[in-house]
């Protein structure tokens, strides 16, 4: 698939909203499946780069249908146009992305108000009916690298110091028993790049980008957030535990983070542009917490 560039873009959105003739255009962010354009900090336009990027947007809108309604967070309300090419439409999340710098920054109320937010997001999502969300397209998450993978392909990226922690978190993981809550339907990708935070008032205003859920581990759930800071996955973990009556196993969420950090580096670990942003993302963890 051919990639559009800006005027084209401009062009066809234009074609099916002549109304934003005026408006002011530009590149929003550019992902591994989508590229996404802001209209007037106002509209959101999803423009797929291949055929996969095309049934998985057209998924993500079923999908949001459903969860829509179920929960008290806001997410994206996407419609999808037929095209050609196909592309999807939604009002814009007012808010920024929640990076570690801007939680370290938050209070404590604001801590607490974000982390409950996010435990009854999980919570309203993980009750949503598993055949309904079948028929809707969803299946399971994308499976990370192997032990093996990491053994060949990121522990030889490390430093020593980092080498005998991968190590050790690759021990934990071969030992883990089956997740003892099963598998449920899932976010899956709940870092902050997927959050819309408005930074004035510290309050999360919604949540984005479905494009990775599905079925999955329920405590796989809970390791994105450590991309923001260990303190608010706590946080979220014990507010989840109290809405849920679930209990969560603190260990198996920390030696997940660790093995999805080096499974993402043996996925990149020939890429350049990559391969040292995610070795400092396996040495931050290492240096965030200990596995014992």
């Amino acid at each position: 698939m051919t990639e559009l560039n800006a005027s084209e873009f401009r062009s066809l959105i234009i074609s099916v909203f002549p109304e934003l003739t005026a408006s002011a255009f530009k590149l929003a962010a550019k992902g591994w499946d989508s590229l996404a354009v802001d209209v007037d900090d106002t509209l959101i336009f999803k423009f797929p780069r291949h055929s996969g990027a095309e049934r998985a947007l057209v998924k993500e809108a079923a999908l949001l249908d459903i969860i829509r309604p179920s929960l008290s967070m806001a997410v994206p309300d996407m419609h999808i146009h037929d095209g050609p090419p196909i592309f999807s439409s939604h009002a814009k999340l007012e808010g920024e992305h929640l990076i570690a710098e801007d939680y370290d920054a938050l209070g404590e109320s604001y801590r607490r108000r974000l982390a409950d937010d996010l435990a009854r997001f999980y919570a309203e999502l993980h009750v949503l009916d598993a055949d309904r969300m079948r028929s809707a397209g969803a299946g399971p998450i994308q499976p990370w690298q192997s032990p093996e993978a990491l053994r060949s392909k990121a522990l030889p990226l490390l430093p020593p110091d980092l080498r005998s922690f991968a190590q050790a978190i690759l021990a934990d993981f071969e030992t883990l028993p089956p997740d003892p809550h099963g598998n449920i339907y899932g976010f899956f990708d709940g870092h902050g790049w997927n959050m819309a935070f408005n930074h004035a008032q510290g309050r999360l205003n919604g949540v984005y980008d479905f494009a990775d859920s599905g079925f999955g581990p329920l405590h796989q759930e809970f390791i994105y957030s450590n991309f923001i800071s260990p303190d608010l996955t706590a946080r979220i973990v014990s507010a989840y535990e109290m809405l849920t009556g679930r209990r969560l196993d603190r260990r198996r969420i920390a030696i997940l983070t660790g093995f999805h950090r080096l499974s993402e580096l043996a996925e990149f670990a020939d890429d350049p542009a990559y391969v040292e942003q995610m070795i400092r993302s396996a040495a931050t963890w290492a240096g965030a917490v200990h596995v014992g």
